[in-house]
């Protein structure tokens, strides 16, 4: 065998990592290097395996037919080099190296976070990178291993994983019910200020007030990009909030509104690439999360 004409492992396993974030950048700051790096070792490997390995799509960089082919060898590597670490640190179990997790705001704090923690006490070498934005799903979001979303999952090419539902509720803090009184309906909403997301910046329609024609339009508004300004804002009084039941049930500052006549239910995803979801890290990441929100059902239901 000709040790000269095999492709370099470490390049493969950089193609890996690429597939998986799908942005040179975000591969160069995984790995500890730059752009140009990255650039320049996929171009070696094109050459050494005489064609292109990668194409651009909106999505990011996506594996060609010889791209995936490569994939599977560097998984195969990365296999074997992760036994040989276990076997090193004498624990088959641990997990090591960065695992990027975006999530929405409020789940990411309320759940992801705290089974991210657990799972890293578990393995000592495991790093974690968590990025916090409420925005829709989309079709193959590039940068990150694994990306936590609610509402609807209409994608082609990425993988979607259903996590658990939770449900959106109104909801006053208990002193701007006795200073101004409850709504008896939900036309008497309107008489109310009214807590919610900026709409010109929302991106998961369903959760601002608008995506149903159902409540009408308030007296006043306070919009904010982070559900917890949102939270603060009812528990301050500046009105009715259509709020996440598990970021506020559980306070007895909180009431609920017209509890028995308005509810919104809402999907939890977990979105990746198929590269990303063969990862050892990624599908702990899942197994953890899944855990933490059936041990929290109760919550979730709210």
């Amino acid at each position: 065998m000709d040790l000269r004409r095999l492709p370099s492992p470490d390049d493969l396993l950089i193609l890996l990592t690429v597939a998986r974030l799908g942005r040179f950048n975000a591969v160069a700051e995984t790995l500890g290097t730059t752009h140009t790096t990255i650039s320049r070792r996929i171009l070696a490997l094109d050459k050494q395996l005489g064609g292109r390995t990668l194409e651009r799509s909106p999505h990011g960089w996506e594996l060609t037919q010889l791209g995936a082919a490569a994939v599977d060898a560097a998984e195969a590597i990365e296999n074997t080099l992760g036994s040989l670490s276990s076997v090193i640190n004498q624990d088959q179990s641990a997990l090591a190296g960065l695992v990027r997790v975006a999530t929405s705001d409020g789940v990411g704090a309320v759940f992801v976070a705290p089974s991210l923690v657990r799972l890293q006490q578990q393995n000592p070498q495991l790093n974690v990178e968590m990025l916090s934005a409420t925005r829709k799903v989309s079709q193959n979001r590039s940068g990150v291993d694994l990306e936590i979303v609610v509402g609807r999952a209409d994608v082609t090419t990425a993988q979607t994983i259903f996590l658990s539902n939770y449900y959106l509720r109104l909801y006053a803090s208990s002193a701007y019910a006795a200073r101004h009184g409850l709504p008896e309906r939900l036309d008497d909403v309107g008489q109310h200020g009214f807590v919610s997301y900026v709409e010109s910046a929302l991106q998961v329609a369903e959760l601002g007030p608008r995506w149903s024609s159902e409540l009408p339009v308030p007296r006043t508004s306070f919009q904010a990009t982070s559900v917890f300004a949102q939270v603060e804002a009812v528990r301050q009084g500046a009105g009715i909030g259509l709020l996440p039941n598990f970021m506020v049930a559980e306070s007895d500052t909180f009431v609920p509104v017209l509890a028995a006549d308005f509810e919104r239910q809402l999907p939890i995803w977990a979105v990746a690439r198929p590269e990303s979801l063969r990862s050892a890290p990624v599908q702990a990441v899942i197994a953890a999360l899944k855990e933490e929100m059936k041990e929290r059902a109760g919550l979730l239901a709210g």
